[in-house]
């Protein structure tokens, strides 16, 4: 073998032992996945506490992989640049991630929930009902279903959106800004409202009873929805059994909810009490009402464009 050979096949032999490897690693990264965005709280939070889905789609050969998120609005920003496939949130998320061009897709939803979600003040507050708003510091997370319901809210006090001040804040900066007195009101959801209604007694200004439905959405990235569409169906039909489930078995929700949101059983009863059961596919008039509500952020200039609901139905056929 002359020099020049042997150092090919030397050469040869390196690159083998090199690639192998990562030819090893690009294969392990192909095991269907599916990456879930949750939030503290829900049928989906419930659904990774049991471990049924794991079950369910290891049959399929498909990995499940969980990620919190703090709010509506962070995970659907999350989908949009694709580090999750499949998430749920309130009404108003999906509208902001819409408008800034998301391309989600509405898979499911749950009945509305209008008590579990409210305008609070401390107890000692003079502010005793919306139109006492006026002119006072209002703090929510920008992009959730809470901001409908301060819209809607306000309307119905004959106020409109700027004659409050507007804090845009995440849920805990959000309790903390309201703890210190930075800011008069606070519109917040359920587990945390529970937990400010238990730990700090404020008080309810308003819900969303005669004002607002909020419902939950289960949306998918369109791409994902589209490739597997059987792991986005087994994920709503093990969505649909722990609803049957849940709707009978309060107390043991609330005892599997607890250790998962970090709230004690007593706290957790009190927000999974106003949740409603019974996940249901679109229809045209739920996508009706979500387009009402996309109208009136556009009209508030919210959103930076006017979008169509439609556009984030389902495909037919």
């Amino acid at each position: 073998m002359t020099t020049l050979t042997r150092r090919r096949a030397l050469a040869g032999a390196a690159a083998t032992l090199i690639t192998a490897p990562l030819a090893s690693g690009v294969f392990a990264q192909q095991k269907p996945l599916v990456r879930i965005g949750f939030q503290k709280y829900g049928t989906l939070t419930l659904l990774k506490a049991r471990g049924d889905l794991e079950k369910r789609l290891a049959q399929q050969g498909v990995e499940v992989k969980w990620t919190e998120f703090p709010a509506g609005p962070q995970l659907l920003e999350g989908l949009n640049v694709g580090s999750i496939d499949f998430g749920t949130v309130g009404e108003a998320p999906p509208i902001f991630a819409q408008a800034a061009g998301a391309d989600l897709v509405y898979v499911a939803f749950q009945p509305p929930a209008p008590t579990a979600e409210a305008i609070v003040v401390h107890k000692d507050s003079p502010i005793r009902s919306v139109a006492d708003l006026k002119g006072k510091k209002v703090a929510l997370n920008k992009g959730s279903n809470v901001h409908y319901l301060l819209v809607k809210a306000l309307e119905k006090a004959g106020l409109a959106y700027t004659d409050i001040q507007v804090a845009y804040l995440p849920p805990a900066d959000a309790r903390a800004a309201f703890e210190r007195g930075s800011v008069d009101a606070w519109v917040i959801w359920d587990p945390f409202l529970a937990a400010a209604e238990q730990q700090l007694g404020v008080r309810v200004v308003a819900d969303g009873k005669g004002l607002v439905a909020n419902t939950q959405f289960y949306l998918a990235e369109r791409r994902y929805a589209t490739q597997q569409p059987k792991v986005v169906q087994a994920i709503i039909d093990e969505l649909a059994k722990l609803d049957a489930w849940a709707a009978q078995h309060p107390k043991e929700v609330a005892e599997v909810l607890s250790p998962q949101i970090g709230l004690d059983v007593a706290t957790t009863r009190r927000a999974t009490d106003r949740f409603a059961y019974g996940i249901q596919p679109i229809n045209a008039s739920v996508a009706a009402e979500q387009q009402k509500i996309a109208d009136v952020f556009h009209q508030l200039k919210l959103i930076p464009k006017a979008i169509r609901i439609s556009d984030a139905l389902p495909l037919k056929g």
